[in-house]
Parts: C-alpha cells; structure tokens; sequence
C-alpha cells in the first residue's frame, strides 16, 4: 500500500470523481439523519432515497461543469478550496432547481444541510490526502532538520517552502530570534527560541543539520557570532536574499544559497548622501576607464541611477565591454547615450578622438595593472600603463576642460614595495601635482584632480577569495604566503559608493582614504572558509604556506609614515595630507620614463632596472621586497 502511494504521483480524475460522488450521497444521507433528529422510520417516510440520488446527481452535474475534479490534490490550495465552493454552491442552485419542477421530491432544508456536509467533507479529504502524499512519500528518508533564524515576512515564506517542496525532505523544527516580544509565540506550527539563551538547548536536542538566515536585520557582528556558533556544532549555514533582491519578485528554495565569506567580512550598510551625486552626476557626460573590471563595472552600475546624459565605457577587453552592455541594457530602457570604446589608455591619439568626438565632463579612472606579482615581473607594462595611460588620460583632461578626474588608487601606493604600488603612486603624485601647478597659474581652473585611496576588495577577479574556493574545491592544499600576512577587505559596492561621494565632495588635489575597518589574517580567513565549505582542516583539507610573492608585503598600509588625516562630513572618508612635490620635478622624470620606455632594452631586454630607477627618485619611500629590484635599494 505504501509502496503504492509513494510511487503514484497523481491521483486519476475519475477516483476523484467517484469519491466527490459517494461524498455527495453521504452528505445528503446525513442531511436526512439530522434533519429527522436520527430518526430511521421518518427516513422512508420521506423517501431519502430519492432525495439522496437527486443531491448525487446534481452534484456530477456540478462537478463536470466547474471541473473541481482537475486540481492536483496533493498540491491543494486555495485555489482548489474556492472551486470546491463553487461547486457546492452549484449543486445546491441545481438540488433547488430539481426540487422545485418535482414538487418537493427533496425538501429545500435538507439540500441545505447536505450542502455545508459536502463542503465540509470535500475540503477535509482533499486536505487529507495531500498530507497522507507528504507523509507517505518521505517514510524510508530521514528528514533533514532545519533551523531558521528570523521569525519575521522572509522567515514564514522560508518555512512555508521547505514544507511544500517534497523533493527537498527538510523539516523546519523551530525558530530562533533575538527579538523578546516573538520568542516563546508559535509560528506556522513551531515554536520562536531566543537565539542567545536557547541555541544550545535547540541544537542539543534536536541536532539539526542546518540554519538558515532570514532576515537583513541583522549586524554584521551579530551574523558573525551566529556563525561561529553554528560552526562549533557542525552545522551548515544558509541564508536568503532580502525581499528587494527576490528574482523575477519571486522568492523560490533555489534562492536559499549557503553563506559565503564575503557575506562576513562585508561591513554594516554605509548610508550616503547620494542626493549631491545625483546633483552633480544627473545630465553629465561621464566617462569610466576600466568600465569591464571590478570596480569599472560598478561605478557603471551606480552611475546608470543617476540618469547621466552619456555614459562612455573604455576599456581594452572588447569582451568584457560586450558582457557590460549587454548587462545594463538587460535592466530596461537605457535613458542615456550608452558608448562602448574599445580602446587601450596608452594610446594617445586614440584618446584625443575619444575627448573630441564626446567631450566627458567627468572622468572616473580605474584602468590599471593591478596583480602584484605579476607586474613585478612586466614592469614595462605596469609602468606603461598606469603612468603613462594616466598621464595621457589627465593630460587630456586638462586640454578638453573636463569637470572632474576622480582616480581609482590603492592602499599598496602607501610606503610602496612592488612595481604595482609604486606605479600607482606616481600616479597619485602626477594627477595631483598637475592640480597644484593648475591652482597656481589658473585662479579658476576647470578640471579638478581628485585621488582615492582604499584596499582589498571582496570578489574582484584576482584576489585572494576566488582562488581559495577554487582551490577547496579541488580539495586543496590552500596555499597562503605567510602565517602573518593581514589584508584590508571592503565590498566592490561599499567602494564604489564612497568613490562617488569623495569625488562630489572634492576640491581638487585631495587624496581621500576610505575606512577600510579592522585588517583581516588571511590563514584566518583560509580556516573559516574551510568551515563554511564543512570541511576539517588537516583532515579533509590542508593549508601550506609558499613565501611570499616578489612585491608583497605582509601589512598593508593606508597611509605613509609621517602622515596624518583630515576628517569630512563623511565619517569613513578622510583626506591624507601627503608630501607635496612640485609639478616641474614630476614632469621632468615623466619625461625620463616616458623616452626610457620607447627603447628597444626597455621592452625586451634589461632596461625595466633603469625604469624603476626613475620611480625610485620620484618616490623615495620605494623600497622593493623579495624582488629583482631590491639590488637598486643598497
């Protein structure tokens, strides 16, 4: 029999019909037995027979015109629950109908009665069967037991979920919740815990094997302590998106995913007053360089709110100009002039068609070799780039009277030990420079340099998380470089919103840096990650360390030595005060670099020790480490 059921996945309309028949006749039979007080001989006084086979047929009528046999019962619902009533009500419309041309052959009363003990009895069944199907089907499995963390709107629909997906054979055993007016109440059948005095007694006695957070309102800090404490019991941890970020405004159980590290080590939500962008930004011609990148493809996403009159996307990788496009026009109608500009910042004239062809009153510049080692290893390139194509994209700026360049720096520009960090400190030094010399010959110069500076951040292609879960999942070994190396950690969002508000808030020449919070161990952040991944470490997967990389340093800095912050209106932006060089100075050694660059020894042979020479002399705190170029530092 329970074979039977397990394997049979829709009941066959004519069963259902058959029994909604019998249903019919009962509930007219009943009606008699209560309309005569159980009285047997009245029974055929008033020929029940008659009356029962007239409700009967009435109500195959019914059934055959308002179809209540086409639901699947085990997926009842309202919907189901309202046809039924139709079809109650239509048996009786047709009882009083046959009644009235036969001359009473079913007294009005007893239709009556019949029609509430169908509907009673044809809504009772169909809810029956639906959880004799739930039941039936899950009795060889052993339900796996889940917790939810929220007992609010997202927690209910969390739960109401997991119990009608029969293929996921979970059982929601409790919630537990923080707020003191919802705990000890019953929700959807279970019962609200406190999350901070119940959670051992709730894991103890029930041993579940998984939590699922749903709520936003909820700390970082508070997300991180439950956590951990899930991680000391052994169980896995999910959350679910917030009602806004729902796909298609459908929240459905493929959208409950398994937490992620970045999910921790994002920070609290920074409100912005993102009023003065709008105001600033709405109606502009804006152009983004490295609009295909991490960062590049985030200003692209926020600057699109802002209603831009253009909006030019540069960058060198035609494919990730192709994916960017396609993804902001996928969100609607485009209100602005999109243009895509397939094109390399090294490459002046190119540029200068670009500047003339669009003339951009804001430039946000984010185009830059970024990967430590590997441009201590291409030098040439690194210098090229992010000097160089700054240089001509600042340049430029200058000569098409653009607004505003807002430049995209690094925390590793700070007390530099790789080619990298040095090249995007004579970056900031040029742009801002160029800003000095500006304020001193023009009294109202129209473009206005602006520099931030921040750290890591959270899944930009690269960085450090990406190639751990990589390496989990092919059961490791996880490689870091140092026991002791600690990194900054920020959300591409997080940065790119603060991106926005210190280039509203700049004068020109300022060097803003971000709150970047507390560093980050980095074999701490290895060891949680193999937690969340529910793997042992050193007994399902290893850490090894390599040493580190030629460039790396083991502390990241946000300031130099011997620098100090101004604080703004902005409680995570400050302003650095930073050694001022003079323009000319800095003009004479990008000329060096520049006529070093075209020789044929700079670009394959051994002139990269003479190019970084000259980035030595402009920045005097250049000390390389665990590279070729540390000879240059004796």
């Amino acid at each position: 029999m329970i074979k039977r059921i397990k394997t049979l996945n829709v009941l066959p309309r004519w069963i259902i019909v058959l029994i909604d028949l019998v249903v019919y006749a009962l509930a007219a039979l009943v009606a008699y037995l209560l309309r005569l007080n159980f009285d047997i001989d009245a029974l055929y006084q008033f020929n029940f027979f008659r009356g029962v086979i007239i409700f009967t047929t009435a109500g195959l009528m019914s059934s055959l015109i308002t179809r209540s046999f086409a639901g699947i019962i085990r997926y009842t619902g309202v919907q189901d629950t309202l046809r039924v009533l139709y079809a109650s009500l239509l048996t009786l419309g047709i009882s009083f109908c046959i009644n009235y041309l036969s001359e009473n052959a079913m007294p009005y009363s007893i239709a009556l009665i019949a029609f509430f003990v169908a509907l009673v009895i044809l809504t009772s069944y169909r809810l029956l069967v639906k959880e004799l199907f739930a039941f039936y089907r899950t009795i060889p499995k052993v339900k796996k037991k889940i917790v939810i963390f929220g007992a609010g709107q997202s927690g209910m629909i969390t739960k109401q979920l997991l119990d009608n997906d029969t293929s996921s054979n979970v059982k929601v055993i409790g919630f537990l919740e923080d707020n003191p007016r919802k705990i000890g109440n019953i929700l959807g059948g279970v019962r609200i815990y406190s999350a901070r005095n119940d959670f051992e007694k709730v894991i103890i006695k029930n041993h579940p094997s998984e939590l699922i957070i749903a709520t936003t309102q909820m700390s970082l800090e508070r997300k991180n302590e439950l956590v951990d404490q899930c991680l000391e019991f052994g169980i896995k941890v999910s959350s679910v998106p917030s009602v806004d970020q729902w796909i298609g405004g459908q929240f459905g159980i493929d959208q409950i995913k398994e937490i992620r590290i970045e999910d921790l080590l994002g920070r609290n939500t920074i409100n912005l007053s993102n009023k003065y962008v709008s105001q600033e930004l709405s109606g502009k011609c804006i152009l983004i360089t490295g609009a295909a990148g991490s960062i590049g493809a985030e200003l692209v996403r926020q600057i699109s709110k802002y209603k831009p009159s253009k909006l030019i996307l540069l960058d060198q990788s035609e494919t990730g100009l192709f994916e960017m496009e396609n993804e902001i026009r996928r969100y609607g109608t485009v209100s602005y002039e999109l243009i895509c500009f397939v094109a390399d910042i090294t490459n002046r004239e190119r540029l200068t068609y670009l500047f003339r062809q669009y003339s951009p009153e804001f430039i946000f510049h984010a185009a830059a070799y970024k990967h430590v080692p590997m441009m201590e290893s291409n030098a040439h390139e690194a210098i090229h780039c992010n000097l160089i194509g700054t240089k001509n994209l600042a340049d430029l700026a200058v000569e098409f009277e653009v607004k505003k360049f807002v430049m995209i720096s690094t925390d590793k520009a700070v007390n530099p030990t790789s080619v990298m960090g040095a090249t995007k400190r004579a970056a900031e030094i040029y742009v801002q420079s160029l800003n000095n010399f500006l304020n001193e010959v023009e009294a109202e110069h129209p473009t206005r340099f602006i520099t931030t500076r921040f750290g890591n951040v959270l899944g930009s292609s690269g960085s450090v998380i990406p190639i751990f879960q990589k390496q989990i999942q092919q059961g490791g070994p996880i490689t870091v470089t140092h026991p002791d190396i600690t990194r900054y950690f920020m959300t591409i969002p997080e940065a790119c919103s603060l991106v926005l508000e210190a280039g509203v808030m700049g004068n020109g020449g300022e060097i803003f840096v971000f709150d970047m919070g507390k560093s980050v161990k980095i074999v701490d952040l290895a060891k949680r990650m193999i937690q969340l991944s529910g793997l042992k470490e050193g007994l399902d997967i290893n850490i090894v360390f390599s040493g580190l990389r030629p460039g790396e340093k083991l502390f990241e800095e946000l300031l130099e030595d011997g620098e100090n912050t101004l604080s703004t209106h902005h409680p995570k932006i400050m302003i650095a005060k930073v050694r001022a060089v003079e323009f000319a100075e800095v003009k004479r050694i990008y000329a060096e670099i520049e006529n070093a660059l075209g020789t044929v020894d700079a670009k394959i042979g051994d002139g990269e020790m003479q190019l970084v020479k000259f980035l030595k002399i402009l920045i005097t705190e250049y000390k390389s480490k665990e590279s070729k170029f540390s000879m240059l530092d004796r």
